[in-house]
């Protein structure tokens, strides 16, 4: 059998690099980009070199069920159009879906649920929500007039939104490949110098009660939109918390929300480990390495309003959290509005900037209506940039990127950041000489 051949990739152009045998050293035959013997050793070690991110989540903590006693006066509601379950005391009101508005409701003994470790008790009132909503609608340019005058909130459904949490320790390894780009001029031409460096930060992190929600029936989206939650306000869990509240029954192990969990945290841990490269025009991440280590999972209850409104036949439905108050949900769009503000946004910047580009054009060799021309075009670019960005304001509703506000205070630790200058590349172009 053959004997594998290994190949070394130029970090310059891409070509394949060649051992230089006159000055003992790695040499690309295309952009004559040179490497010592260590560079490359190190260069691949660092390529070549990753962890086990085969993860598993420690769940025995957070799998215990309500006792008997604990049963006692609670039952289970089961929505025969979108299938939540919902956990309340016997005695307390409940006459349609928080998730659907569907009326019928199944009612039946509790069995079978597990009990939350923690919880998070209401800390906002109906009328907290009520006004939160008023006010998320304020200043939506692009919302719909009648939306606003005609909308009534058909229900506020307070309710206990299980949600699993997770801990991790993280031991990361990144790579990256960072550039400086300097210009000057010398005689008639331009030249472009471009240094390289290679990057290195190694170390851990943790995390601690990371959220995610447990429920099928509640938008991911939403419950990630109104986070935080702070640990710091929650209890141990009593099932008197649930006195006159409904709470939903989780219909997703663990296991099943642990990708969402392990995304974050890696989203996470890039963005920590990404904030200590500094000093660089361009950095780009040539290799990730993350491993998570000492998991636990645990489960808990964390309050949110639901808060439902129709409008034109559709129903609009909005979160909020029931600690901190903070509201999400997306809004409708005037189509109308959206092209009156266009217009009107054209007819300000195109003007104003067409005007601009007439009178430095009549200046110039070409003509001031091209110059008009194009101002127009920036103008109308502006424009749409605009109207798109408050058109954006109505979606309010989006999943998180990373996990920053679970960081475990301090836990932030690099064993190693090196930084290290790799080659220095420099083109030129001729260029118009005034003198000549």
């Amino acid at each position: 059998m053959a004997d594998k051949v290994t190949q070394f990739v130029c970090p310059a152009c891409g070509s394949s690099l060649k051992f230089d045998a006159t000055n003992q050293n790695i040499k690309c035959p295309y952009c004559d980009s040179e490497f010592s013997i260590e560079d490359i050793k190190a260069m691949n070690e660092e390529k070549n070199r990753d962890f086990n991110d085969e993860t598993s989540w420690d769940t025995t903590d957070s799998m215990k069920e309500f006792s008997t006693a604990e049963q006692e006066g609670m039952v289970s509601y089961l929505c025969d159009a979108c299938g939540g379950e919902i956990i309340c005391g016997e005695n307390t009101s409940s006459t349609s879906c928080p998730y659907c508005g569907n009326n019928v409701l199944l009612r039946k003994n509790l069995t079978g649920a597990l009990k939350p470790k923690y919880i998070i008790p209401f800390k906002k009132t109906e009328k907290d929500a009520k006004d939160a909503l008023k006010n998320y609608m304020k200043k939506k340019i692009l919302l719909p007039r009648l939306f606003k005058s005609e909308n009534k909130i058909n229900e506020i459904k307070p309710l206990y939104v299980p949600y699993w949490l997770y801990d991790a320790d993280v031991d990361a390894r990144i790579h990256y490949r960072c550039s400086n780009t300097r210009r000057y001029t010398k005689g008639d031409y331009e030249y472009t110098e471009t240094s390289y460096y290679s990057v290195i930060r190694e170390g851990g992190i943790a995390y601690e009660h990371l959220p995610v929600d447990a429920s099928k029936s509640i938008d991911n989206k939403l419950t990630e939109a109104i986070e935080p939650f702070s640990f710091n306000e929650t209890k141990e869990f009593e099932t008197a918390y649930l006195a006159g509240y409904m709470s939903d029954k989780y219909d997703q192990t663990a296991e099943e929300c642990s990708g969402r969990a392990t995304q974050r945290i890696r989203e996470g841990t890039e963005i920590a480990f990404r904030k200590t490269v500094t000093g660089y025009q361009e950095v780009r991440t040539e290799t990730c390495n993350i491993r998570l280590y000492n998991t636990k999972v645990d489960y808990a209850y964390f309050p949110i309003y639901i808060l439902g409104t129709r409008w034109k036949d559709n129903t609009y439905t909005f979160a909020m959290n029931g600690e901190t108050g903070k509201l999400k949900g997306n809004l409708p769009m005037s189509p109308l509005k959206f092209v009156l503000w266009l217009i009107g946004q054209f007819v300000v910047y195109g003007g104003l900037i067409g005007l601009l580009m007439y009178f430095i054009f009549q200046d110039s060799e070409y003509s001031p209506f091209a110059g008009l021309a194009i101002g127009l075009v920036i103008g109308l670019i502006v424009a749409l940039i605009v109207t798109f960005v408050f058109k954006s304001q109505l979606k309010g509703a989006k999943y998180q990127r990373g996990s920053a506000q679970y960081y475990k205070p301090g836990s932030m630790n690099l064993v190693i950041a090196t930084d290290r200058f790799l080659y220095k590349k420099t083109t030129r172009r001729r260029i118009n000489n005034s003198k000549n």
